[in-house]
């Protein structure tokens, strides 16, 4: 991973340009993976069909794999090499699969997840990913403006959720969510999504490597007004700080400006309500709909 990739507005040009080669570098090795798993189904006298059956999948869905519309998630890579009996050749593909499936300004954070041992997350506009219900994701994605392609909605819904086996992996990082009330309280995909969506952050908020507080609109006091971000320490104790906007990121590998960043993810946590009081908040905006 290249840990000093950042953007800027200084670099806005070079950046969308790289950005578009990235994206067209993307897509061509999914493209390229779908014809190699085409060629091994066929050689292996597999009819999409039967594949399908075997993984899991309609045959439309594994022509989507083989077309490069659709990106298929690891397991089912593992078991179509397997099945049609490619000895390792598809799973060579996989993590340049894995990577392909997020957009290029999110990669190199999505590799960063995996080599978390804690990660701080303030959001002020929309629940975490990584705590999204999939109707949530969905709304959310329907509302981009250009619109997404169908295919490329699934793709990051599968992505985003395939994200979430955070919670369960061995030797599970430190979790720690501060989310605005503001967040909340928007009704994207209509009540029952954010009924849904609710009720998955109460759940979440009980498991043991996780702290989810909530900072109240009426807190007249708060150190993230400058925004969203999220701290990444990692195994090795190196910290990164990330901030998104507007489909551009900043990967930041300076220590002083990562430790600034958890200084004032601590005081933001500080002035939310306490985990405890926060999941009783949330009930309350449960009570509300």
């Amino acid at each position: 991973m290249a840990e000093n990739k950042t953007t800027s507005a200084d670099g806005e040009n070079a950046d969308n340009d790289e950005g578009r080669a990235a994206d067209k570098s993307g897509q061509g090795v999914v493209t390229a993976f779908g014809r190699t798993m085409k060629t091994l189904r066929i050689r292996a006298g597999l009819e999409r069909e039967e594949l399908g059956k075997r993984l899991g999948y309609s045959a439309s869905t594994i022509a989507s794999f083989e077309q490069g519309r659709r990106i298929p998630p690891p397991r089912a890579i593992d078991r179509a090499d397997e099945e049609v009996g490619a000895d390792g050749l598809l799973v060579l593909w996989k993590e340049q699969v894995e990577r392909a499936q997020y957009p290029v300004f999110f990669q190199g954070m999505a590799q960063l997840e995996k080599e978390a041992m804690e990660l701080l997350m303030y959001d002020t506009l929309v629940v975490n990913g990584l705590l999204q219900t999939e109707e949530y994701m969905r709304a959310l994605l329907a509302m981009r403006r250009p619109p997404l392609d169908p295919e490329t909605i699934e793709q990051r819904v599968s992505a985003r959720l395939a994200r979430q086996d955070i919670f369960d992996r061995r030797s599970a990082p430190l979790l720690s969510f501060v989310i605005d009330e503001s967040a909340l309280r928007h009704l994207y995909g209509g009540t029952g999504v954010l009924r849904g969506q609710l009720e998955h952050l109460l759940l979440t908020g009980q498991r043991r490597n996780v702290e989810l507080q909530i900072m109240p609109i009426e807190c007249d006091d708060n150190a993230g007004v400058n925004g969203p971000f999220t701290v990444v320490t990692r195994k090795d104790g190196k910290r990164f700080l990330y901030v998104e906007a507007q489909m551009t990121s900043t990967l930041e590998t300076d220590p002083e400006q990562a430790a600034l960043a958890a200084a004032r993810y601590g005081i933001i946590r500080s002035q939310a309500l306490k985990p405890r009081e926060s999941l009783k908040f949330i009930e309350r905006l449960l009570g509300e709909l």
